[in-house]
């Protein structure tokens, strides 16, 4: 997905964005919308290009992904800062279900992520 400094094929090409990448919708124009990134740039990109799944990306170095949502839980696993995991259900009480791309999920703290 091609990123843009302006809402138009005819802007500057900015970046290109690995599939899955969580972006935060700021605004919609027409076929294009604003989005902005985990490291808060601002860009544009094609409204088709954006789907529904949700996607949250680990900001912190060795995020614990729990068994359940409390710190004293088993780990399930560690995520490195800039992985991405699927958002399997909203956040509640500080915590967001996750599941990473081999199969395995938990919980992690909502802190500890971008895109919720």
């Amino acid at each position: 997905m091609v990123l843009y400094d302006a809402p138009s094929e005819k802007g500057r090409r900015v970046a290109v964005a690995p599939r899955g990448m969580p972006v935060e919708v700021v605004l919609t124009y027409g076929e294009w919308t604003k989005v902005r990134d985990a490291s808060g740039d601002l860009s544009w990109l094609q409204s088709k290009g954006l789907v529904a799944k949700r996607n949250l990306q680990v900001s912190v170095a060795n995020a614990k992904i729990r068994a359940n949502p409390d710190d004293a839980a088993a780990v399930v696993f560690s995520a490195d800062k800039g992985v991405l995991l699927e958002l399997v259900d909203p956040v509640a009480s500080g915590w967001a279900k996750v599941r990473h791309r081999d199969g395995q999920t938990g919980y992690v703290k909502a802190a500890e992520v971008w895109g919720d």
